[in-house]
């Protein structure tokens, strides 16, 4: 990913509270299916994977393939059991690791 992730999160965040959490990703998600201007097969470059972990526990998942469009949106709930850190990671075809990490403090 060229750029950061989007991330959107409530405020305040309660103990307890189930909140959504949504994020963009900035990718052009190739799916191996195109050619280019002289014919050459354009190669797969996809966001295959997306995980949130909050603190040490995974909340959510997603192994994603060449149906989804550029630059995915995924949003997901999550029950919030204090202050931590939220973990989110993006990797594709071509090696790239992005990962985000939000302190999410409750009130």
């Amino acid at each position: 990913m060229r750029k950061p992730p989007r991330i959107k999160l409530p405020s305040p965040i309660h103990a307890g509270a189930i909140i959504e959490i949504r994020t963009l990703a900035t990718h052009v998600m190739e799916t191996g299916n195109r050619k280019d201007g002289a014919g050459n097969i354009i190669p797969r470059d996809i966001i295959h994977t997306f995980t949130a972990r909050f603190d040490d526990n995974e909340v959510f998942s997603a192994d994603l393939n060449s149906g989804i469009s550029p630059n995915p949106y995924i949003a997901f709930f999550m029950q919030v059991p204090g202050s931590g850190t939220l973990t989110l990671t993006w990797q594709d075809d071509s090696g790239t690791t992005t990962v985000e990490k939000i302190a999410i403090n409750v009130t």
